[in-house]
């Protein structure tokens, strides 16, 4: 009998791998929607599918960032400067995107903005710490999609939605893992929407990778603002002691090979059966899913004797 588990597994591995191999034809002719564009994965996507041949609509935050962006692709990029916290610069960039694509609609609409402060733990922060990252990761991704679905749904297209593997387990506090929890609610109510239509909705949770958004002085600085901004009675309950671990273990090991994420994003948008979640990375592949899927209790006892203790803990 497990002989017969294992050659149906087997040959399950191989059809999965055959089917996902299909890619869409005439690539060349399809346009894509990218946010977060100044640097990271976003850079890297837009530039990784200008050599590919598609027609990359790149959207940046800074006019900067998009002309290093232009400086390193081929005419056949464009850019568009974005606030994705700004209803009228969606409205304005929906618009120049529509010019663009005309009756062939939008075929990849890739939600990769994102920032990850004002973080810490929770007590330490304030509502309007929430809200700056809500709005940004989450508000400001839900409002680019809404503005850009009719043009998606014309093309038969991909939204392909940048989460975390924090998305999945909490292991701080703050607007981060917050706002990513909810791009995996929204990502698949909406991809049940859309599949009527023939839309596919793809999510990318990528483990620890050095970006702008991870970079160690960032966090730190971040860790000491709103370390400073607490009561007095929070910095007695949690003391000195506390702030220097959460300071020190900010100096994580994460993967420099940002092609880990880009390559899955890339498969969304050109595989003709493109799955439905991407873990990338080792650390969410071996660490950070298996977790996800532990009883509660168990992850919560590892975490509290692995962690430091504030200065008050019982």
């Amino acid at each position: 009998m497990w002989l017969y588990l294992v050659v149906l597994l087997g040959l399950w591995n191989l059809l999965r791998l055959f089917r996902e191999r299909k890619v869409v034809s005439h690539l060349q002719d399809k346009h894509v929607f990218i946010t977060g564009c100044d640097s990271g994965f976003g850079n890297l996507l837009a530039r990784q599918l200008d050599r590919r041949g598609m027609r990359v609509l790149a959207a940046c935050l800074t006019e900067n960032g998009a002309e290093e962006l232009r400086s390193k692709t081929s005419d056949r990029l464009e850019t568009v400067i974005l606030d994705v916290t700004k209803t009228e610069s969606i409205v304005a960039a929906t618009q120049w995107v529509k010019e663009r694509v005309g009756n062939r609609g939008l075929w990849g609409l890739v939600n990769n903005a994102g920032i990850s402060t004002p973080s810490g733990p929770n007590e330490w922060l304030t509502k309007k710490d929430f809200a700056k990252v809500l709005d940004v990761n989450l508000l400001g991704m839900i409002d680019v999609t809404l503005n850009m679905l009719p043009l998606v749904r014309k093309a038969r297209g991909r939204v392909v939605n940048v989460s975390s593997i924090m998305g999945r387990v909490s292991f701080f506090g703050g607007g981060y893992c917050i706002s990513k929890h909810g791009v995996e609610a929204f990502s698949d109510s909406l991809r049940r929407e859309l599949s009527y239509f023939g839309v596919k909705v793809a999510i990318i949770e990528p483990g620890g990778f050095k970006t702008h958004v991870t970079k160690s002085d960032r966090l730190s600085s971040n860790v000491k603002m709103v370390w400073d901004q607490a009561t007095s009675e929070v910095k007695e309950v949690y003391g000195e002691k506390f702030l220097s671990s959460l300071i020190n273990l900010l100096d994580q090991n994460c993967s420099e090979d940002l092609s880990l994420v880009t390559d899955c994003m890339e498969h969304a948008l050109t595989s003709c059966h493109p799955r439905t979640r991407y873990s990338a990375g080792w650390d969410a592949k071996l660490l950070f899913l298996p977790v996800s899927y532990l009883p509660t209790f168990l992850v919560d006892t590892v975490v509290y004797w692995t962690s430091t203790k504030p200065a008050k803990a019982l």
